[in-house]
């Protein structure tokens, strides 16, 4: 546990993050299964829990507020996020948060946070008199501490980060991440202004276990002591002190128990010369494979046209990553043989995904980069075979 210092709170170096929660094939969450996980977590000592209107279409919300009755609310800091994009005027910033309450099934919000700050979000923020607002809700004791999730540069995030007195916030951090968005720098301005600083995407949306290339899994493999590259990258963040919770997207039982046990022993500055020439043979190996810094989060989803974006992304880079049977076999299986394809070559070059994707990353032309690599001559037969055996 670290210590909320500007808020006297005591929390868990693990948070559970309600972003990415087990689904079945039509996307819809696994309640039943999805209440065991968070009441496990909290079980094994995590007391803070992090949601947003927008995860899964707002079951997320909903499920974790049946997570949290039989006494579970009381053991946890509840932390949900204002999307402001969505509010037309202040009316609608009002309706939001009521519909919130109403999902949470709670009176009161522990932590809440302006999501997704980036210049466009700020300026809305400052159009509809948010912060107000919020200022308003803390006074009739509905929230209790302000906060701002982060995903610009390191320049707009210390002007964010002087413009309010902060009680938290909230940044992108893993060891691929030290020198983007607000990187270790605004680790270090936030912590020296007294705030706690809470990080997302440690393992960026499990790319940084899942995707790795052959040559990066085999540099964790053979380093001593002997670690998951969950572990390896847990601990790396873990290991600087200005950290105060890492918030997991855990979606089965196993990662709970294996995060818990990484975090019941995790210290700063614990990490070794030689642990972290690792991760700097790790990083080479994984920028030399990498083609698009996807992290999975959706924020660039639903596509008007109904491309699948992120798991467009995700195929290419595996293909790059593992092997190109891999990549394509992940590309056909997950967006053209779906009853409603979602390949990128449906992609209509409108721009409204990049308006709101974290990692900045120009989406249309990877888009027309993912349909030339990957709607090739294979991918072309074995979508004909496909549909020929679809019609039979």
């Amino acid at each position: 546990y670290r210590t909320f210092k500007k808020i006297n709170e005591k929390t868990s170096l693990l948070g559970m993050g309600c972003m990415r929660l087990p689904v079945d094939s039509n996307d819809t969450v696994k309640e039943e299964e999805t209440i065991r996980i968070i009441r496990d977590a909290i079980d094994g000592g995590v007391n803070y829990v992090d949601t947003a209107f927008m995860y899964h279409n707002g079951q997320s919300e909903k499920i974790l507020g049946k997570a949290l009755k039989d006494g579970y609310r009381e053991k946890i800091l509840l932390a949900d996020k204002m999307p402001i994009w969505f509010a037309k005027d202040e009316d609608g910033m009002r309706t939001i948060f009521e519909k919130q309450m109403t999902r949470l099934d709670t009176d009161c919000i522990d932590m809440y946070l302006i999501h997704n700050v980036d210049r466009g979000v700020w300026k809305r923020v400052q159009k509809l008199n948010l912060l107000p607002y919020l200022e308003e809700l803390k006074a009739a004791g509905r929230i209790r501490h302000i906060g701002f999730s982060f995903h610009d540069s390191y320049d707009f995030f210390l002007e964010v980060l002087d413009a309010y007195d902060w009680d938290f916030c909230q940044i992108q951090y893993n060891y691929m991440d030290e020198h983007t968005q607000a990187g270790t720098e605004g680790l270090k301005y936030a912590a020296a202004k007294g705030l706690p600083v809470i990080i997302m995407e440690p393992l960026r949306g499990g790319r940084l276990v899942n995707a790795l290339p052959k040559a990066a899994k085999a540099i964790f493999a053979s380093a001593e002591p002997h670690r998951s590259p969950a572990e390896w990258g847990l601990r790396w963040i873990w290991n600087h002190p200005e950290v105060t919770v890492v918030l997991s997207g855990m979606n089965d039982i196993a990662q709970v128990e294996e995060n818990v046990r990484i975090a019941s022993d995790a210290t700063a500055n614990a990490l070794t010369e030689k642990d972290l020439e690792i991760f700097e043979k790790v990083k080479k190996s994984i920028n030399q494979h990498m083609k698009v810094p996807c992290t999975g989060c959706g924020y660039c989803m639903p596509c008007p046209h109904g491309v699948d974006i992120p798991t467009c992304f995700a195929a290419y880079n595996t293909r790059y990553t593992d092997s190109f049977y891999s990549g394509m076999k992940a590309y056909i299986m997950c967006t053209t043989l779906k009853t409603n394809p979602t390949n990128a070559s449906k992609c209509r070059q409108c721009g409204k995904c990049e308006k709101h994707c974290p990692q900045s990353i120009a989406i249309r032309q990877e888009l027309k980069q993912v349909a030339k690599k990957m709607e090739n001559p294979v991918y072309k037969v074995v979508r004909a075979i496909s549909k020929r055996i679809g019609k039979y």
